[in-house]
């Protein structure tokens, strides 16, 4: 089967893609998976760490092509608030919780989760659902770094490490 054993970030490159994969935020955080593209290629992600793959990045395969990562939508909150001190004090709140957060300039958008919905709305925001891709900011000491993401193995955290076992598409162990 063919691999792909390196990520390029998005915008760092131009080539057409061979095909794309459609993920969702959990499963943009894997080293080793097989996969099946939208058009069919099926191919190993087979990387040295876990890397948290963004939307737009390439998986490049051992034959040069490239695979487009896209995000998924899925079920989210939208947190809007009156004013920005207002958001910012919401955004505190959920940064307490270690929460992933994707921010947009006026607006914060979370997971669903009905105790954090309602918090934010006692606070004094405007929470609405949607369906969207879900890309959060990446933690300070998430690495994000140039060599993380081209998965290249430097150091490895174990408790942030995902099972090395090779997964299906479905999420089962093989």
């Amino acid at each position: 089967m063919i691999r792909a054993t390196r990520v390029i970030p998005a915008g760092e490159w131009s080539q057409t893609a061979a095909d794309s994969v459609v993920l969702d935020y959990d499963r943009r955080h894997r080293r080793r998976l097989a996969m099946t593209g939208t058009q069919g290629l099926a191919f190993l992600l087979d990387l040295g760490e876990a890397v948290p793959l963004r939307n737009g990045d390439g998986l490049e395969l051992d034959d040069g092509r490239l695979v487009e990562v896209i995000a998924a939508a899925e079920p989210l909150a939208e947190i809007v608030a009156s004013n920005q001190p207002l958001l910012s004090r919401i955004a505190w709140h959920l940064g307490n919780r270690h929460l992933p957060c994707q921010l947009l300039g006026d607006r914060i958008r979370i997971r669903r989760d009905h105790v954090i919905e309602e918090m934010a709305a006692r606070l004094g925001a405007v929470v609405t659902p949607v369906d969207a891709p879900f890309d959060p900011e990446r933690g300070a000491y998430d690495g994000g770094h140039e060599h993380h993401r081209l998965g290249h193995a430097h150091h490895h955290n174990a408790a942030l490490d995902h099972d090395d076992r090779l997964e299906d598409e479905d999420g089962n162990h093989a």
